[in-house]
């Protein structure tokens, strides 16, 4: 399949470049593709959290009132988790909420995500581009010529690019990485994808295994 190839500008150079129908227009597996973003999201978490339970609360264990006369429920302890300041029933405890996906459901899951965009219209191959400095009102000027500036947008650029992605930084709808950083939730989550022409070829090598 070929795509033509869109400048800084947002215009057509003229070029179109051959890219593999096995990596960006194959059927879409909806499944393999909530797989890895709930993987994804998954491994995000800290899983840090730690409410202290009834024994690691720091007080007296003497009994704090008589057993039967009072005319309330018996009680044993102030660590009881009836009473302010008790343990916590079933609290939160620190977690690994890591899972694991097979390689071959994840590429297929990047496959999938890649074609979507395509088929929709929502991905475009650009020229390489780079910036002297890091300015993000350039970056801004190139999220103008695509008319992408209220959208998520997504930048595959070359690893080296830190000018470019030092310029993206600070925009909340705007995201450069590089082709192996590349995964479904960053596809799937972004509105439009700009492909450089020099990543094509390094994703294609990765999930046209």
């Amino acid at each position: 399949m070929k795509v033509a190839v869109l400048d800084i500008n947002g215009q057509k150079t003229g070029r179109e470049i051959d890219i593999l129908d096995s990596v960006f227009a194959i059927e879409p597996n909806d499944h393999a593709i909530y797989l890895d973003v709930k993987q994804h999201l998954a491994n995000k978490r800290q899983g840090t959290h730690k409410a202290k339970e009834r024994a690691e609360i720091k007080g007296s264990t003497r009994k704090i009132k008589k057993q039967k006369g009072t005319g309330t429920a018996r009680a044993g302890s102030i660590k009881s988790p009836i009473f302010r300041g008790g343990g916590r029933v079933f609290g939160p405890r620190v977690r690994d909420y890591s899972q694991k996906l097979n390689k071959k459901v994840k590429r297929l899951a990047r496959r999938s995500a890649l074609s979507q965009k395509m088929a929709a219209d929502h991905l475009f191959v650009i020229e390489d581009f780079s910036f002297d400095a890091p300015k993000t009102k350039d970056f801004i000027k190139v999220l103008e010529a695509f008319k992408a500036t209220d959208k998520k947008s997504t930048f595959v650029l070359n690893a080296e690019n830190k000018n470019v992605y030092l310029s993206a930084r600070n925009l909340e709808r705007s995201n450069v990485v590089s082709h192996s950083e590349l995964n479904t939730y960053a596809v799937m989550n972004s509105n439009v994808l700009y492909i450089a022409e020099s990543q094509i070829e390094s994703l294609q090598e990765i999930l046209g295994k």
